[in-house]
Parts: C-alpha cells; structure tokens; sequence
C-alpha cells in the first residue's frame, strides 16, 4: 500500500486543478450506484490516512484507494495521457484539466445525505484512527489506542501498519521508526512501555509530515531519497555499522528492515 504521505501529496496535486470546478464529464465503468453528473461542482479533495475523496455538490463522493498499482494523474485536456485508457478506473474533466485515477483497485461513490456522510462511507474510512499526516492529529488518541489492542502478544510492526490505530504509516515509515526508536521490529506491544509508545506515535507523525513536499521520501540526514534501513539490507547501519537485516513479519508478511545491534530483541 501506498504510505500517508503519497496520498497527502496526491490530493494535494488535485486540489489546484478540481476545488470549486465544474465537472464536464465523470466516468467510473467499475463503480456501481448513482454517479456525479455533468454540470456539478467539486466541493473538495481531501486524503483521510490512505484513502483519497473527491466531494460533489450534489452531495456524490467519490473514494479511491490505491493500494500498490493505483495512481492519479493530471492532464490538460487534450493532452496525451501517459497510460492507456482502459487502466483508468475514475475520470474527471473539468473546463481545462482532466484527471484521471489508473489502475487503483478501490473507486467507489457514495451519496451523502442532508444530513451527513452515507453510511457506506462510514464504514470505509469511520474505524482509521488520527491520520499522522496532520498537523491537528491527536496523538494521545493513538497510544490511547494502542492500549486497546487486545492481544499483547501482537508485535509493534503490525500495530503501526493498522490503520484503526493510526492512519498514513505504511511499510517504509513502519521500519525507518522503529529503526530511529531502536526498538526491534519483532517486539510484542505489551513489553513496550508508555514513553516509548509516545515516542514511536511521535516519530511517525514527524516523519510523515516532513515528507508532505518532498519529491522523494527522505528520513535521515543526507541527499534526497536518504533512509536509514528500508530496502538497505547488508548495507551498513547509519548508526553502528553493523550490516542491516532484513525479513517478512507480521501477519501479512511485510518486508522488515532493522539493525540488529540498534534494535536489540527484548
């Protein structure tokens, strides 16, 4: 899945081209359920953890969430896209731009009521916990959270890639935090006291949010693109030298980067 801090900047590339714009034309082949028509006007493009919404006035919500093969891009109309169309999963056109979502496997619409946002939609973003790419996110909520995990035995990569717990920390942040908390990946979340919880929720927020308008993730001192473990496996450690390891943890099996001398197993 993509990290946080892509969608931030996804919807951040919308939001020029689509806020208060008339739509012209909108397709969504895959997505069933009444759609936006022609003649309407994009309210809001807004990124809730790793899910990007597009408001309607028409009370329409569009949500796309792109996992690995997703992507957003912009065009003028008329120009030549850079995918072929039959990769696109959502179009909007407006007046000048048109963009357009490939290849994402989640587009869905929702239709709020006058009252709220649909029940749908609810139940697909309504259980994220803080997004940590916001400055206003509340932090103490997430640790909060944490406590309420009810398996201790649970290790601390899988509670920072839950999305119920926090939402924006993918499988980068997720081993480049852990790496600046010197907590080893494999720990279980019931021998990591409160301060270091604090710590980890913190580091993630920070690095997150310092990744908002960058053009490639960086996370340690150095050139564009610096990380301390991820993807540097035998490479030495920033910190000690030690050769980086590297395996797949957790329940869905993630690759994991740590430093097996900064990271100590408790």
């Amino acid at each position: 899945m993509p990290e946080g801090d892509s969608i931030f900047k996804a919807a951040a590339r919308l939001r020029p081209v689509l806020e208060g714009k008339i739509v012209v034309r909108f397709e969504a082949a895959r997505a069933a359920g009444s759609m936006p028509k022609p003649g309407c006007t994009i309210t809001s493009v807004e990124a809730v953890g790793k899910h990007l919404l597009v408001h309607f006035d028409d009370r329409h919500v569009l949500q796309t969430h792109l996992r690995m093969t997703g992507r957003w891009d912009v065009y003028r109309r008329g120009e030549r896209w850079r995918k072929p169309a039959h990769l696109a999963r959502a179009v909007i056109e407006t007046e000048d731009h048109v963009a357009v979502c490939f290849s994402a496997p989640v587009v869905r619409i929702h239709r709020e009521s006058a009252t709220g946002a649909s029940p749908s939609l609810r139940r697909a973003i309504g259980h994220l916990g803080p997004d940590l790419c916001r400055p206003d996110a509340d932090l103490d909520e997430v640790v909060q959270r944490m406590a309420t995990i009810p398996d201790g035995t649970t290790p601390v990569v899988d509670v920072l890639l839950d999305q119920r717990i926090a939402a924006g920390v993918g499988n980068v942040f997720k081993s480049e935090v852990l790496w600046a908390a010197k907590v080893a990946p494999s720990t279980k979340i019931a021998d990591i006291d409160v301060g270091t919880r604090h710590q980890l929720v913190e580091l993630a927020a920070k690095q997150l949010r310092a990744n908002l308008t960058t053009g490639r993730r960086t996370t340690v001192a150095g050139p564009p693109g610096s990380v301390a473990v991820y993807g540097r496996a035998r490479r030495p450690c920033r910190r000690c030298g030690t050769p980086i390891r590297s395996a797949r943890m957790g329940v869905d099996a993630r690759s994991t980067y740590w430093c097996p001398r900064c990271q100590p197993e408790r």
